[in-house]
């Protein structure tokens, strides 16, 4: 059996040129695995060891499938919630998401607290596709207003054992209660 290409995975040109540039020549099992079952719009439970790919495995069928909707003109609400346990663990998910769509129109931002919320609002005003945040800044943007969720078509919850580990159960159920069905 031979090894699969993103393009075999269904991977749209826009985004495998962005995997390309990235310098990624084959999906790890992780991905290989996920990536079409994400693409047919299953749900996905995935695990694996940390360095294998994780992010890609989620991020590349979501960007694509982003990037195929037809959206309303006009000010652009999240449709991509990337929840994160941390901050470093958000920062990290950002800056591979900010690779994965450097070929394409959307545009991510990543939330947490510990810093000043101002350039974090400024961003969501101007509009943002994917937003990656931790659950305690998401619900204080969006507790004042700044954070608007009613455009959210996919949830990602990376590393959501360690996130139900910490205490963020409540966290989550509010936000999800807050998303569209």
């Amino acid at each position: 059996m031979s090894t699969p290409d993103f393009a075999s995975l269904g991977i749209s040109a826009p985004v495998l040129k962005a995997v390309q540039h990235l310098g990624y020549e084959q999906p790890s099992p992780i991905q290989a695995q996920s990536i079409p079952i994400l693409l047919e719009g299953g749900n996905l439970l995935g695990t694996a060891q940390t360095g294998t790919g994780k992010t890609a495995a989620f991020a590349l069928p979501m960007i694509q499938m982003l990037t195929e909707e037809q959206v309303a003109t006009g000010r652009v609400r999240p449709r991509l919630l990337i929840l994160a346990p941390t901050r470093e663990l958000a920062v990290q998910v950002e800056k591979a998401m900010s690779g994965f769509v450097s070929t394409t129109h959307l545009r991510s931002l990543v939330v947490y607290g510990g810093v000043d919320m101002r350039k974090q609002i400024r961003a969501l005003k101007n509009g943002i596709d994917i937003l990656v945040a931790t659950p305690g800044r998401l619900l204080d943007l969006a507790g004042h207003g700044y954070a608007d969720l009613g455009g959210v078509t996919k949830v990602i919850l990376d590393e959501a054992d360690r996130m139900l580990d910490m205490g963020f159960v409540g966290d989550i159920r509010h936000i999800m209660s807050g998303l569209p069905q």
